[in-house]
């Protein structure tokens, strides 16, 4: 029997990606198997139903259900939906692995096989998986560009009859993929550019884009390439050398976040209040706290004449390219799943077996079995 696999149309407010793009579609026939979309599903986007070629159109999730063997999302399942899916299915998107316990009962109530894209190992082989990356160099990207349309003043320097315009001085705290990206594009626009990051092997990876690394002199090399959580005294002392930095600058872009974790505080009230009229900062790390004392997600507000932007689900705001490499990374962690029209779990495969949050009724991601049997 033909392995189907299904498209939800996204339900969470303000998603606009979808899981499957048509130019990724093609690709599925080297899997050997069928492929549903439901209808509108890629519409926020920007992909029509008519552009699927090949694809069979399903009015309504219900129905999309139904048939389906494995589910692509973007965003995890409501607890309801969870508790719908068919029984055995396989389930691959974001699944938020460190929150919704209820929804992870219910995945593993259904026995759904579930792959968190959170989850995927951070090595070379799965890089063409990572969708964190994919998706961070995008948020890190429009984070940029919010900066410059939030600032009153321009990005790069101009010279013109009237005088010439300084260009502005931007600040990025956190210098992953994310940040990277923020350095890359606030320097195509011109400004000049500080970066830090308590990873100090990336400060060649910040001079090669321009940027001038600050130095702290606190280094927090961590794990998966993610920083550890600092002491108290090296807060501190990041505090008070990035305090000056930051007073100082026209924008900041802060991307600093430790996944499962509330994002590190990195700018307090006080130092917001050093910084002069009219400057921005953009907390790409709203969504799960800030890095701003100051920062409420979704929101933007204005305390002493500064700007402080908490975006919510960055990537969405560039849904089209956003969803085309998020259905790729999707499509390649299949492409492990899915050989000659059968499911084939390889355990040994260390990306699928770090991947995996539920199999076959118990819930496989360590760190979550520990907190579900914690909170019994």
């Amino acid at each position: 029997m033909t392995i189907r696999v299904a498209v939800p149309k996204e339900t969470a407010s303000g998603e606009r990606r979808v899981a499957l793009v048509p130019s990724v579609l093609k690709q599925y026939d080297k899997l050997g198997v069928e492929v549903l979309v439901q209808k509108g599903a890629g519409a926020a986007s920007g992909f029509a139903d008519d552009e699927y070629t090949g694809a069979t159109i399903v009015d309504g999730a219900e129905a999309l259900y139904e048939k389906a063997d494995i589910i692509l999302r973007v965003q995890p399942p409501t607890v309801e939906e969870a508790g719908k899916l068919p029984e055995g299915a396989l389930l691959l998107g974001f699944l938020t692995p460190h929150e919704g316990d209820s929804r992870i009962r219910n995945l593993a109530k259904r026995k759904v096989t579930s792959f968190a894209m959170e989850l995927v190992p951070r090595i070379t082989r799965a890089q063409s998986i990572d969708a964190l990356s994919s998706q961070a160099n995008i948020a890190g990207y429009k984070c940029a560009l919010l900066a410059a349309q939030l600032s009153p003043k321009l990005f790069p320097m101009l010279t013109t009859a009237a005088g010439t315009v300084r260009p502005a001085k931007v600040v990025v705290i956190g210098a992953g993929v994310a940040g990277l990206q923020a350095i890359a594009t606030a320097r195509r626009l011109g400004a000049i550019v500080e970066a830090y990051d308590v990873r100090s092997a990336t400060k060649e990876q910040v001079e090669s884009l321009g940027g001038k690394f600050i130095e702290t002199g606190v280094k927090a090399e961590g794990e998966g390439g993610y920083a550890r959580e600092l002491t108290e005294d090296e807060r501190r002392q990041q505090q008070e050398v990035l305090a000056d930095h930051i007073a100082s600058a026209d924008a900041v872009v802060t991307t600093a976040a430790i996944p499962g974790r509330p994002a590190p505080k990195i700018i307090d009230k006080a130092t917001v209040e050093r910084m002069r009229g009219g400057s921005v900062i953009v907390d790409m790390a709203a969504e799960t706290g800030g890095n701003c004392e100051l920062t409420q997600a979704g929101k933007e507000i204005t305390h002493q004449g500064v700007v402080v932007a908490g975006p919510k689900n960055i990537p969405s705001m560039a849904a089209t390219h956003a969803s085309e490499m998020y259905a790729r990374n999707l499509y390649n962690l299949l492409a492990l799943i899915v050989k000659d029209g059968e499911i084939q779990l390889d355990w040994d495969d260390q990306v699928l077996a770090d991947s995996c949050l539920t199999h076959d009724g118990e819930v496989r991601h360590a760190p979550t079995r520990e907190r579900l049997e914690g909170g019994k």
